[in-house]
């Protein structure tokens, strides 16, 4: 839980003698990119089911593209 993770951090800044903000700074660097991957996907894949995302077939795209 949020409570738990944020004892974590404290107790690992303690013991490193960081700030709990070095290691929070750390862990937005290291995984912000792979939230927003899921998380945008997850809505992307929310949107063409409820058909307000259209989708195209791979034959659609290479014939766009003029593969």
């Amino acid at each position: 839980t949020k409570t738990q993770n944020k004892v974590r951090i404290e107790r690992l800044a303690k013991e490193t003698k960081r700030s709990a903000s070095f290691y929070y700074n750390y862990l937005l660097d290291e995984y912000l990119d792979d939230m927003e991957d899921i998380f945008l996907a997850e809505e992307t894949v929310k949107k063409i089911r409820a058909g307000k995302e259209k989708t195209y077939s791979l034959s659609d795209v290479k014939a766009e593209l003029g593969l």
